[in-house]
């Protein structure tokens, strides 16, 4: 599988996704990876219905998309993974998806949870995850859209006073 982005997105699949990113990126399918929607009927109903038009929306649980993403059948598809959580990304790679870099696009707030950026609120544990996959290699930033610039997630993280 050719993946054009590996993204966090509490959301999963909404018009920003469908629209923008997949478009600009040329992607023919969006995976919204998650357990908990993929076991959701209602859930997944929705977010089938935001693709429309050339991409193909495909809801599965983490397990399934890694076995998906390992078929040969889907070697040449071109998809953005979008996943809940940093969490989610850390089994991905330890199923055996690879990548290079992740796209922190947006992290609802929640109970125990603190501003990093306007669209992203993380959790402890988030920031574990995050200082886990930086451990394995991935460049990982935020960017909420296509068309805005990049910053540097572990840079975010430190000078908000989250890690050292």
């Amino acid at each position: 599988m050719d993946i054009k982005l590996l993204r966090i997105d509490s959301r999963l699949v909404h018009g920003q996704v469908a629209n923008n990113w997949a478009g600009t990126l040329g992607a023919e399918a969006i995976l919204a990876v998650s357990d908990g929607a993929a076991n959701d009927e209602l859930r997944k109903t929705l977010m089938l219905q935001t693709g429309g038009g050339k991409v193909k929306v495909h809801v599965l649980g983490v397990e399934k998309a890694a076995r998906v993403y390992k078929n040969p059948k889907y070697a040449h598809l071109k998809a953005v993974i979008v996943v809940e959580t940093p969490a989610d990304i850390l089994r991905l790679l330890d199923l055996g998806v690879e990548a290079t870099e992740v796209n922190v696009g947006g992290m609802t707030f929640k109970q125990d949870t603190k501003a990093l950026s306007q669209a992203v609120y993380v959790s402890d544990q988030d920031v574990k995850d995050f200082e886990e996959i930086n451990r394995r290699g991935l460049t990982q930033y935020i960017q909420q859209v296509p068309s805005t610039s990049r910053s540097d997630l572990m840079g975010a993280l430190k000078s908000k006073g989250f890690i050292s």
